[in-house]
């Protein structure tokens, strides 16, 4: 989960981003120009700003560089516009911009932007360890057909999950997918995009899916706060 700062004077634009990215699982702060930008920038030091070129005060271009100049722009900046020339897009990015968004902005363009944006900033996460399967278990399990395994396991340790055996299937298989996905969920700080590029899911299949198993998708922004 990230703080993000959305620049912009249009009110729905703001509303719409905003949106966006709470479900995403960020944390975000609005400005409706550069002066509301600057108390924001100093007070929250977002990890990523969206800002918008042109603006009534001061447009976004004389601001990112402003805070070049002033050695205050250490986190990426995505410009957005509707009308920008290539000259102003190139501008931009020669000062410092991490990347250009053109309005009308798509949900998968913004989110690519900003999931690119902020990996320049986030630390690599260490990788997550599955626990293996006991050896005794598992030769017995060979023996026998799966006759002596005992109906509870134990996945790993404290903390995480053990599953009864000696029910339905589906029951089982249920209970096993919520844990599965409540993980991704919390590894990923409540990121729909990223557990469904993790799964392998489309996100439309992803909420139904999470939304049958019961799974309490605040859960993972939690985690992550």
């Amino acid at each position: 989960m990230a703080n993000i700062l959305v620049v912009d004077d249009e009110l729905g634009i703001r509303d719409l981003l905003s949106e966006i990215l709470n479900d995403e699982g960020h944390n975000v702060e609005l400005a409706e120009n550069a002066a509301q930008a600057r108390t924001a920038r100093a007070h929250s030091r977002p990890d990523l700003v969206l800002l918008d070129i042109w603006m009534p005060d001061t447009d976004g271009v004389t601001l990112l560089k402003e805070w070049s100049i002033g050695g205050l722009l250490t986190m990426p900046v995505i410009m957005m516009s509707g009308h920008a020339t290539i000259d102003t897009a190139v501008e931009a990015t020669r000062i410092g911009a991490q990347a250009f968004l053109e309005k009308p902005i798509t949900l998968q363009k913004l989110l690519k932007a900003v999931e690119a944006g902020l990996a320049r900033n986030l630390p690599r996460k260490p990788a997550v360890a599955l626990a293996p399967v006991p050896a005794n278990l598992a030769v017995e399990f060979a023996k026998t057909g799966g006759a002596s395994v005992p109906t509870v396991v134990d996945t790993g340790p404290q903390g995480c999950q053990s599953f009864e055996l000696d029910k339905p299937l589906r029951d089982a298989r249920d209970e096993f997918e919520k844990s599965y996905f409540e993980f991704h969920l919390a590894k990923e700080g409540g990121s729909m995009t990223r557990v469904a590029e993790k799964t392998g899911l489309e996100r439309t299949h992803l909420y139904r899916k999470l939304k049958q198993l019961g799974v309490d998708l605040s859960r993972g922004k939690r985690s992550a706060a």
